[in-house]
């Protein structure tokens, strides 16, 4: 039995965020039943990464909508709209990134809700939150890194502002929210209501910076300094970050740069024995790892170091990561399929209970592929 087995989710969201965390809960074992416009349902079912469909859905909106169930509602249709609330009564937690004030409109929203279910936990996702200045802008993941100083913090220091090439915001903020989702539900265990739970895609980009930011704010306002050689993290020196090689490349983390020295072979290292040189003279520090590297390959610099006990990896692509027999061994990929329909590989759930992991073949639904069983089920 699945932990969340007996749970039913309500995943009004779209996009990624919502969904993410829509697909965490469906993961450890919840019903999730996503809430959909008829015909066209989910925008990410036309949002293609590389222009990748299968069976009619962009590839991204398989990742993050497997073992989900679709119900197809025009919320804007009065019959609809009652039967949604009508099944609110039933279930356990909502979830929903509308702009602020959309569910407001249909009667959907947290305080309207909790007056047909008082034990609902409602999970709300938004780009800014619901106050402030910027409260209305689009809830976009490359704007809200532009705005909370990520894409500034990234990259080397003659460079421009450089994104994650991922969807950080969203994830993280899918995240925090099936966090709270879950504090909600052991609250409720032991009281007779449920709760709202808000988290947003700027707030989120803000506490995952939050390492960095402590330091920002307890050092006087100084700006962090990027490196201009390799660089990896504003905040710490030499020899943090990645470097090419004979033939291919290094990740060499915190450590000793003169213990680094003695292992490289490379005299020049073992003048900067003051461990304050390693960060006022980190550029310098690092053109030298930048020369002498070159010189061997990555195996050979990784048999010395790894056998000294210094912190360093290989840096690998993906085609070299999933033929590795480390990644292997994770057993991380699943297949999931639909009825009759192309199957496609995807990640796992990577939480392990009791040692066992959570795979799930179940694929993506359908627009309204489930309208049938779901009324039935709920006497809609």
């Amino acid at each position: 039995m699945k932990l969340l087995e007996g749970l039913t989710v309500l995943d009004f969201s779209q996009f990624l965020a919502g969904p993410s965390a829509a697909l965490r809960l469906a993961d450890l074992g919840a019903r999730v039943i996503k809430i959909e416009r008829p015909k066209t349902g989910d925008a990410s079912r036309q949002l293609k990464l590389k222009n990748l469909a299968v069976d009619g859905d962009s590839l991204l909106f398989h990742t993050i909508n497997r073992n989900k169930e679709s119900y197809a509602v025009d919320l804007r249709d009065p019959d609809d709209l009652a039967k949604v609330k009508r099944l609110i009564p039933h279930v356990d937690v909502i979830i929903e990134n509308f702009r602020p004030g959309k569910m407001k409109q249909f009667g959907l929203d947290y305080t309207s809700v909790k007056k047909l279910n008082p034990r609902i936990v409602y999970g709300t996702v938004t780009g800014y939150g619901t106050e402030g200045p910027w409260q209305d802008k689009p809830g976009q993941d490359l704007l809200i890194q532009s705005l909370t100083g990520l894409a500034w913090l990234n990259g080397e220091a003659d460079q421009p502002p450089t994104p994650f090439p991922l969807s950080i915001a969203d994830m993280f903020a899918g995240m925090h929210l099936v966090q709270g989702i879950l504090a909600c539900l052991i609250q409720r265990g032991s009281a007779s209501h449920g709760g709202l739970v808000e988290v947003s895609l700027t707030e989120a980009l803000l506490d995952f910076q939050f390492e960095v930011l402590t330091t920002h704010l307890n050092d006087g306002g100084k700006q962090p300094e990027r490196s201009a050689v390799n660089n990896a993290h504003a905040y710490l020196g030499a020899p943090y970050g990645i470097y090419e090689t004979k033939n291919g490349y290094i990740a060499l983390a915190m450590g000793s740069v003169v213990e680094l020295g003695g292992l490289l072979e490379c005299p020049a290292l073992l003048n900067y024995r003051d461990e304050a040189l390693w960060f006022s003279k980190r550029d310098e520090i690092k053109r030298l790892l930048v020369q002498h590297l070159r010189q061997k390959t990555t195996e050979a610099w990784l048999e010395v170091l790894e056998k000294g006990g210094y912190w360093c990896a290989d840096v690998l692509s993906w085609g070299r990561l999933v033929n590795h027999e480390g990644f292997k061994a994770l057993d991380m990929v699943q297949t999931v399929s639909r009825s009759q329909a192309q199957s496609i590989q995807t990640t796992r759930c990577p939480i392990r209970v009791n040692g066992q992991k959570l795979f799930a073949p179940k694929g993506a639904p359908r627009v309204g592929e489930d309208n049938q069983a779901i009324e039935q089920a709920f006497h809609l």
